[in-house]
């Protein structure tokens, strides 16, 4: 998960969850569900799910054991399933 991640988002040409296509100027984000490319209009409708607090939450934690960066490090893979990111 964590080895990949930077490929993931400037690699995505389409959205994982919608194959909605991305152009290199779309903002692109990954999915704290399973880390995929997914385009703002499918984190929008994440964000409202009833359990993503408790699995950002998680992902976070994750995130600081697997990268030992803190989550709004952008140098970490982590940063990116909260922060857009553009080709």
């Amino acid at each position: 998960m964590k080895d990949d991640w930077a490929e993931k988002l400037s690699c995505a040409t389409h959205c994982y969850r919608c194959d909605h296509k991305l152009d290199p100027k779309d903002l692109r984000i990954l999915s704290v569900y399973d880390h995929q490319a997914i385009c703002m209009a499918c984190k929008n409708d994440e964000q409202e799910r009833p359990d993503y607090e408790e699995v950002s939450k998680q992902t976070i934690g994750q995130c600081m054991i697997d990268t030992e960066l803190q989550y709004g490090d952008p140098e970490g893979y982590c940063f990116h399933h909260f922060y857009p990111f553009k080709c």
